[in-house]
């Protein structure tokens, strides 16, 4: 907090201003608005900046406007980071339906809302099959954005549902972007009460990468799909015919990425 004020004091200084001057200047503000609360008096400007005393949003409000700074700067001296929003809201989670009023100009967010995500692929990618990303990444790069900033996706692994492939649709649609958590590769035999929360999990096979139910008998693994998909379950040995990378813990869902699937014969 005293940082803070120092900081307020050094701006203030910047511009050649008196204790006086700032107490004209949001006395004029104050009139504009019609409201007192505006006005910065030459005491409490003093324990602002020696006293690490922490003005209200109405004279914090007056600060930024007299000195030139960038209110969501100013925040951030005190302390609060408007770029942990994104990530703050996990820890909340009211009832009722909602909507999320960001601003889509960035303001809301703060100068520190970006993420790290990635921008560059291996062009010899086939995206008409199930791939494990994560090795075909060539570059990362920061990006700003809202909901994904309380997320380390560094810290994860990429898959992407083929869009030739439907073997967990309609839960997951071809050509979804899938992210794995591959600190949890062993397959849960419980501890769910329906489709909506069973674990669903990735694997490498020799023919390529599945993304599934599974269910394990001994050292059957049993590749499960969804009940409307047209695929059939898939049955291998664990550890030698597949294993697991990782539990799907994220999705982005592609509507209308092709041709609806075939019926199951």
């Amino acid at each position: 907090m005293d940082d803070a004020g120092q900081k307020l004091k050094q701006a203030r200084e910047r511009l050649g201003l008196r204790y006086r001057d700032v107490e004209e200047f949001s006395s004029r503000i104050a009139d504009r608005h019609r409201n007192g609360e505006f006005t910065i008096a030459i005491s409490r400007l003093s324990d602002i900046e020696n006293r690490g005393v922490v003005p209200n949003i109405y004279k914090l409000y007056s600060l930024c406007t007299i000195y030139r700074l960038d209110l969501k700067d100013v925040l951030f001296w005190y302390g609060v980071d408007l770029g942990g929003l994104p990530s703050d809201i996990t820890l909340v989670a009211p009832d009722k339906t909602h909507l999320v009023n960001w601003s889509a100009d960035g303001l809301s967010m703060g100068s520190q809302a970006h993420v790290q995500v990635p921008i560059s692929l291996d062009p010899g990618v086939d995206l008409g099959k199930t791939t494990f990303l994560s090795r075909y990444i060539q570059s990362w790069g920061m990006l700003p954005v809202m909901l994904l900033a309380g997320l380390d996706l560094n810290a994860h692994s990429y898959g992407f549902v083929g869009l030739d492939d439907w073997f967990m649709y309609p839960l997951l649609h071809p050509g979804s972007l899938l992210l794995i958590d591959e600190s949890s590769n062993r397959i849960a035999q419980s501890g769910w009460t329906s489709e909506a929360d069973r674990p669903i999990y990735f694997l490498e096979t020799r023919q390529g990468w599945l993304c599934c139910w599974c269910s394990l008998e001994g050292d059957r693994l049993i590749a499960i799909p969804h009940p409307a998909s047209p695929c059939a379950p898939a049955v291998y040995r664990h550890g030698e015919e597949a294993e697991v990378l990782g539990r799907v813990t994220g999705v982005a869902i592609r509507f209308g990425a092709g041709v609806k699937p075939r019926t199951r014969s």
